[in-house]
């Protein structure tokens, strides 16, 4: 059937937000377009008792997907970028990056406490958080702090945070905002205290690479400014070989004619953390992260690497 598409996606509820809103897009552009949603449980979601860098890096939440797509059962896979491993499988493209929510992270403080910002925070005060990168950027600023594991979906960690004594956790604005509860958020971390993951924000749609009909589709949902943003912070990703199991934040966005791609690398502890800036030319984003990957390999990066790989 010429004008159906099957769109692959996680049965998350903030995974479900998105795929229902790119069948929104599709429809609104092609108005005879029949559109299908395909629940694929992927290995990210089967392991939930875990941290993430305990599991493994590489295609936790997109390799079911990507084996539905190359098995022609599903069409196109809508994915978080910060999802979609650095090397894409050999016969599958991402074929359109969506334009970028606000990519910071917000503290959500615990109603039960005084405090409502991080600033604000007593010593020893426990946050929780799944992620290495915001551990190691929260404990470079904060070495008092106590970081305690969560997983699950937005509903069930709210849930968590509210009956517990924890101070507060840190999340993506944007997949609060997605779901509705950006009431929660009490305050939107500065890219100075915390840099995002890589493609933070964006989704991708990835189909495959001899699709051309698909392409053509998808094209007018895709959003340079925000494709060339990621494109440089996914260079620099890979460049440094890293996933779920490195700290690495980082950040593009395009001002003027002009690419600024801000990356930090921390250790576990965060009492190293190299941080640095590449301002390059929007044609060249892929070089530019990768320029900004090697500098901060030089500034000390290597080292932070080389002994966090040894950990796992």
């Amino acid at each position: 059937m010429q004008n159906k598409i099957r769109i692959g996606t996680r049965g998350s509820e903030l995974a479900l937000w998105q795929t229902y809103h790119v069948k929104k897009l599709l429809e609104v552009h092609f108005s005879d377009i029949v559109v299908d949603v395909e629940k694929i449980k992927t290995t990210g979601d089967k392991i939930l008792n875990a941290p993430l860098a305990k599991i493994g890096d590489k295609g936790l939440f997109t390799k079911e997907l990507e084996i539905a797509l190359l098995d022609n059962h599903v069409d196109i896979a809508v994915h978080s970028c910060k999802d979609v491993p650095t090397l894409v499988p050999e016969g599958l493209t991402i074929a359109a990056v969506l334009e970028r929510e606000d990519a910071r992270d917000v503290f959500i403080a615990n109603p039960k406490k005084s405090h409502q910002v991080f600033i604000a925070l007593p010593s020893n005060a426990i946050i929780a958080t799944g992620s290495l990168r915001r551990k190691c950027q929260l404990l470079n600023v904060r070495p008092d702090l106590h970081l305690t594991e969560i997983r699950g979906n937005l509903n069930t960690r709210i849930e968590k945070l509210d009956s517990s004594e924890w101070n507060g956790m840190i999340l993506a604005k944007a997949g609060v905002t997605r779901l509705g509860w950006a009431q929660r958020i009490t305050e939107i971390l500065p890219f100075e205290l915390m840099l995002p993951a890589v493609g933070q924000g964006a989704l991708a749609i990835e189909c495959r690479s001899d699709d051309s009909r698909m392409q053509e589709l998808l094209h007018p949902l895709h959003h340079a400014p925000t494709a060339i943003a990621v494109t440089a912070e996914r260079a620099l990703l890979r460049y440094l070989e890293g996933g779920c199991q490195i700290p690495i934040g980082a950040y593009g966005q395009i001002i003027g004619n002009e690419l600024y791609l801000d990356a930090v690398v921390g250790s576990l502890d965060g009492k190293q953390l190299v941080r640095g800036k590449k301002i390059g030319i929007i044609s060249n984003a892929e070089q530019t992260g990768i320029d900004l990957a090697r500098e901060l390999l030089y500034q000390g990066a290597k080292e932070i690497l080389e002994e966090i790989r040894k950990t796992f």
